[in-house]
């Protein structure tokens, strides 16, 4: 692959096989599992995973960009270290995203509204729906 080339995101039917198998970070250490995704409100596609991470106690759901995963023999695997997956912004798998909740979540990851999904939703209109859970 060329340098620089993207790397095609996973289809919808990819995604939802990937509901209930762990969730391993950059560093090779399973932090979560897997709770379902959102889909973009106008497109279809994927564009987060929903997360647990967090212990039985302290389990957080989380929205994590889709772009950041692949899935793996092992589950999904995250380009992500376990310290930025649990602080994330939580996210009620049962409710839509709004504009302003991607753009929080992206700006946690480092994306700014001039790249990826930041990009993509930066022009929507203020409160509008994004993405919808899939």
């Amino acid at each position: 692959m060329a340098e620089g080339a993207a790397t095609p995101m996973p289809a919808a039917a990819e995604v939802r096989e990937w509901v209930g198998a762990p969730l391993t970070e950059l560093g090779g250490r399973k932090v979560g599992e897997v709770h379902g995704a959102y889909v973009d409100e106008r497109s279809g596609e994927p564009a987060w995973l929903v997360v647990r991470v967090g212990g039985r106690r302290r389990a957080r759901l989380v929205g994590v960009p889709l772009r950041f995963c692949a899935g793996a023999p092992f589950g999904v695997w995250v380009v992500q270290e376990e310290e930025r997956l649990a602080s994330a912004p939580i996210v009620d798998p049962e409710r839509p995203l709004l504009r302003e909740h991607e753009l929080t979540i992206c700006a946690h990851y480092g994306a700014g509204e001039e790249v990826g999904r930041a990009a993509e939703v930066a022009g929507r209109p203020e409160g509008s729906v994004t993405a919808v859970p899939a």
